[in-house]
């Protein structure tokens, strides 16, 4: 086995584990340095503006603005003070719903410097939705945009709270939300019921900055920071909980992995509300002192290829179906991209004819896979720059330093190399818990700490690991992780509905797509394009199925189980005629 120099003491640990389960076996221990970071993001975060306090932090295109270190600093202490101000103590949970903006960057690193929570809320969330996310885990505080694309955010907080349009702010007392005190709407124009974001700002005093210094003295590392949620099979989110510790040395391990450095400029076009983000898109710059630069408020190929062409971006991050948008654009040739060389690509399997473009047409000859997810945050393999090209197209590398991967069978002993198993990771990022969900989290994190990931992989002689399917029956829409359950539980409440079976169907652009199957009440004749408008107001975008069939009975087995993998081959069988036909 050749391992480089950095994974030398690594290659000691993998060979005392070889020699305990057998050298044929498929588990492989990521390097064991550099050393972790042992401070809270805020304090790290302080470190660096200190270092280069006028160095370029941040660069939001569709804001027309840009930060040094010590402005970002700046604004980052007014808002941590302003919502000390409101009340806002360590352990408090404060959401954002938003677009990627200046707002939500500088919520990230405020709530982190006085030890409140910040729980990410999905900008398409609908109303049901995001009144199950905050109360799920109480949140206290709401920072909100006022629209999104056809999102109307405070027709839909005043649908959900009718008592909003004759409450104070800082006052509220809701039925749906009972744990909700303050709605702050970003801007400068408040709302009946909310502050508005530049209020907030102009809140700190001297009391409040002494309030602020008092805190950040009694924070730790391993204090919970981040809740992002993650759909659970049974329908309803889970909120996987990190802390400063596992996210800043994701970030950091990601950042190394990338060879990034203070000189680096990252285009950002991913969503920060997902780990993809806020860890390996914020977190990752600040731990190298590098510039954040956000093309707009969500993913557009072409001004994305614009920003990276003006601001001479060296790094850009995606999931696949982003980076293949980028490439089919018609004037794609008219962009200079020779200022690139790295980037993150994650979210869901990378074609390997994608990643060979990306890397000879888009000059990223060091982009690096990455593999894991939210309850790793989100990192737990990654390809390495100077491994074979072979490795970096048809594998997602191998553990990330400082964790462990195996490959285990249907009884949980470690699997032989080349044989498909469960992954399995341990390690500095993976959560703590699920929130206030003992149960699920016993069922992912086993008594010896490892993850399951409920995916299919297969491990060779040298720790390189190919993802070959899934166990669990989510869906994976351009980097959406989708779960089926949620989505049927809607579709069971819809009158004339028997029954609904929701599946994966393989998709070139998106890697997979939706698809409902359903049976109908006996008598019942159901119209596809009102049960669209139903699921449009229920869900957000990405989880309304692409294609809807109406059928008599399943495919199932003789205890009554549903196929869907059977649903699956007929559904492709048919497509694939219909598009030859």
């Amino acid at each position: 086995m050749q391992i480089s120099n950095s994974n030398t003491t690594a290659t000691d640990a993998n060979k005392a584990v070889k020699d305990t389960v057998g050298l044929e076996h498929s588990y492989y221990q990521g390097a064991l340095s550099p050393a972790l970071i042992h401070k809270t993001i805020g304090d790290y975060f302080d470190s660096i503006v200190d270092n280069n306090p006028g160095h370029p932090a941040i660069v939001l295109h569709h804001q027309n603005l840009r930060l040094s270190y010590k402005e970002y600093q700046q604004q980052i202490n007014q808002l941590a003070m302003g919502l000390l101000a409101l009340g806002v103590k360590p352990g408090d949970r404060v959401g954002i719903w938003s677009p990627n903006n200046l707002e939500w960057c500088l919520t990230q690193f405020a709530t982190a410097k006085i030890g409140a929570i910040m729980v990410c809320i999905n900008p398409a969330y609908r109303p049901n939705e995001l009144q199950f996310a905050l109360n799920s885990v109480e949140c206290s505080t709401l920072i909100t945009a006022s629209n999104f694309k056809a999102s109307n955010y405070l027709a839909m907080l005043n649908e959900l709270l009718p008592e909003l349009s004759s409450s104070q702010a800082g006052k509220l007392r809701t039925k749906n939300l009972p744990h909700l005190k303050n709605i702050i709407r970003i801007g400068d124009e408040p709302a009946p019921g909310m502050f508005s974001f530049k209020h907030v700002m102009s809140l700190p005093n001297d009391a409040t900055q002494l309030t602020l210094n008092t805190i950040a003295a009694t924070l730790q590392p391993d204090h919970d920071i981040n809740i992002q949620f993650t759909s659970g099979t049974t329908g309803n989110p889970k909120g996987a909980t990190l802390s400063h510790k596992n996210i800043l040395n994701n970030g950091f391990l990601m950042a190394n992995a990338m060879r990034l450095t203070a000189a680096d400029k990252l285009c950002i076009p991913v969503p920060l509300y997902h780990c993809f983000g806020m860890v390996l898109g914020n977190l990752v710059c600040i731990s190298k002192g590098a510039t954040a630069v956000f093309p707009g408020d969500s993913f557009d190929p072409t001004i994305t290829l614009e920003v990276v062409e003006k601001e001479r971006c060296t790094a850009l991050h995606g999931v696949p179906t982003m980076f293949i948008a980028e490439l089919e654009l018609k004037e794609f040739d008219r962009f200079d991209l020779s200022s690139l060389r790295t980037g993150i690509m994650a979210g869901s399997t990378c074609p390997e004819q994608v990643m060979r473009k990306v890397q000879s047409l888009m000059h990223m000859n060091e982009v690096v896979i990455g593999y894991g997810q939210t309850e790793c945050s989100p990192i737990n393999n990654v390809t390495e720059i100077d491994s074979p090209l072979e490795k970096q197209v048809t594998t997602v590398g191998r553990a990330l330093a400082h964790t462990e991967v195996k490959i285990i069978d249907e009884v949980g002993n470690i699997q032989k190399v080349g044989l498909p198993g469960e992954v399995c990771s341990r390690g500095a990022g993976i959560m703590r818990c699920y929130w206030n969900d003992a149960e699920k989290t016993a069922a992912t994190i086993d008594k010896d700490g490892w993850l399951h990931s409920g995916d299919l992989g297969v491990m060779d002689e040298e720790g390189f690991v190919a993802i070959v399917g899934r166990i669990k029956d989510m869906i994976i829409r351009g980097g959406e992780n989708i779960y089926p359950r949620e989505i049927e539980e809607v579709l069971y409440t819809y009158p004339g509905v028997q029954d609904a079976a929701i599946f994966g169907i393989t998709d070139e652009k998106f890697g997979e797509e939706v698809c409902a199957w359903i049976q109908p009440k006996e008598g019942e004749v159901l119209d596809e394009q009102a049960i669209r408008l139903f699921l449009k107001d229920k869900l957000a975008y990405f989880k309304q199925p692409k294609y809807i069939r109406f059928v008599e009975h399943y495919p199932m087995t003789v205890t009554g189980k549903l196929q869907k993998f059977k649903m699956r081959e007929q559904m492709q069988e048919e497509l694939a005629e219909s598009a030859f036909s």
